[in-house]
């Protein structure tokens, strides 16, 4: 009878620190998940208060492209006014591509590309770039860890039971791969 006693105290204690430590890891990986989407907000936010520099820069040499610059302006307050993290990702994408269109417009400029302002705007913009798609990466790799947490055996048991829900990974906008269309 004691033998018996131990062995089922054993067993549900093997159960509850499995079930602690399954619940604690998926918290710590659901925070991993918020912590790479802050990241991501946080290169997004540099990259914003870098665009009205360098819009004053391109409006004194490209004064006729207006629309261009307005579409910057207007992506970069989209994302400032945006309320889901889903609106600031479809207006970072947009503005993405506003800038990409915007580079391209500025080498039929020769004084605008050799303008010591422009050129180390265009540069921070371009790491910030980076960092932006490095800090994406990193935020879908977070999330494949912590769904496929979600997803396997036994520990789909725990998340069920606390109410964890999956991420959604980041995908690239449509179009995202295609070059920027300059019009003269």
């Amino acid at each position: 009878m004691e033998i018996a006693l131990i062995v089922v105290l054993f067993v549900v204690a093997f159960v509850a620190a499995f079930g602690i430590a399954t619940y604690n890891g998926l918290v710590k990986d659901r925070n991993n998940v918020k912590n790479a989407y802050a990241q991501i907000d946080t290169q997004m936010q540099r990259r914003f208060d870098l665009i009205p520099n360098l819009v004053e820069v391109v409006k004194g040499y490209a004064g006729h492209e207006k629309a261009l610059l307005e579409n910057v302006t207007a992506s970069r307050a989209g994302y400032l006014n945006a309320a889901s993290g889903g609106e600031k990702l479809e207006c970072s994408e947009r503005l993405s591509s506003t800038l990409r269109t915007l580079f391209a417009v500025a080498e039929n400029y020769p004084q605008l590309k050799a303008n010591t302002n422009f050129i180390e705007l265009q540069n921070e913009l371009s790491e910030t770039e980076d960092k932006v798609t490095y800090a994406r990466q990193f935020y879908n790799d977070a999330v494949t860890i912590y769904n496929t947490k979600l997803q396997m055996f036994p520990s789909s048991l725990i998340a069920g039971m606390f109410g964890f829900k999956e991420e959604e990974l980041l995908e690239a906008a449509s179009g995202a791969g295609e070059a920027p269309k300059v019009k003269f």
